[in-house]
């Protein structure tokens, strides 16, 4: 089995279906077409052959690009890398990358050989409303702080500001899902708050982290610099094709747009 490259942090989308305006698969092409190189399939309702399916187009999406996709749940779906929610497992299984959801303090105490884990909500979620209470910049600041590992900042961050805020604040990346499920033009999206980004990785911040893995405690080794993201697709890396409406995923997977009274939640 070929291992997964490790996400370098910056923004990582989250999939959802229901929302996304276009075949799923589409979406994420274009938002790696706008720079983003990790993400994280979702769609846990999905029967698992279909979701493996899914995994399998989008891994190559990605693995084109030289990113990486990340499995919610135990099963990476024939990859190496999965995130897990902060109910269980414990201790994490054992692969090349493994990330947590977690929300407060307690939850990062619990954390034994996780690679990175995200906080959430940081703000108000329309994917989640009621959802919280919020963190705030404050709060994912604090909690920062103390994280053993490297995090990504999740909820409700839709703007340029927003990632700015996250990335001051000590975060090594932003995780988004409706910014860009919900977008009319993913690629423009994504090469906007990657951007952002990127410029605000090189303002001060209150702490130096890294790429998603383990922290040292003597010293943070620099991500590398993402560069500025095109707005056009590439026309190399990316597969030529991609299911469409018409495919028999696309119609078991219900691609497209959403369906108000199936709709899935937010990863937590």
């Amino acid at each position: 089995m070929t291992r997964p490259a490790p996400p370098t942090a910056g923004v990582v989308v989250l999939t959802d279906r229901w929302q996304a305006r276009r075949p799923l698969v589409e979406v994420i092409a274009a938002a790696v077409a706008g720079g983003v190189r990790s993400v994280v399939l979702r769609e846990k309702d999905l029967p698992r052959a279909e979701r493996a399916a899914l995994a399998a187009d989008l891994r190559a999406v990605l693995t084109g690009a030289g990113g990486t996709l990340i499995v919610a749940g135990p099963d990476p779906l024939g990859g190496d890398a999965v995130h897990l929610p902060a109910a269980g497992p414990y201790p994490p299984p054992q692969h090349t990358l493994v990330g947590r959801s977690c929300h407060d303090a307690a939850e990062l105490d619990r954390l034994t050989s996780e690679d990175y884990v995200t906080l959430s909500p940081v703000h108000p979620t329309r994917t989640k409303p009621g959802y919280g209470p919020p963190l705030g910049v404050d709060g994912l600041r604090r909690l920062v702080a103390i994280s053993p590992v490297p995090v990504l900042a999740l909820g409700g961050i839709e703007t340029p500001d927003q990632v700015r805020d996250c990335v001051t604040a000590g975060a090594a990346g932003v995780a988004v899902l409706g910014a860009i499920m919900r977008a009319p033009d993913p690629t423009h999206t994504a090469a906007t708050l990657t951007q952002a980004f990127t410029s605000a990785r090189a303002l001060p911040t209150d702490r130096a982290v890294t790429t998603l893995g383990r922290a040292s405690p003597e010293a943070a080794t620099p991500l590398p610099s993402t560069p500025h993201p095109s707005t056009e697709p590439p026309t190399t890396g990316l597969r030529p094709t991609v299911p469409t409406q018409g495919s028999s995923l696309t119609a078991r997977s219900g691609h497209g747009r959403p369906q108000p009274q199936s709709a899935t939640k937010e990863e937590k």
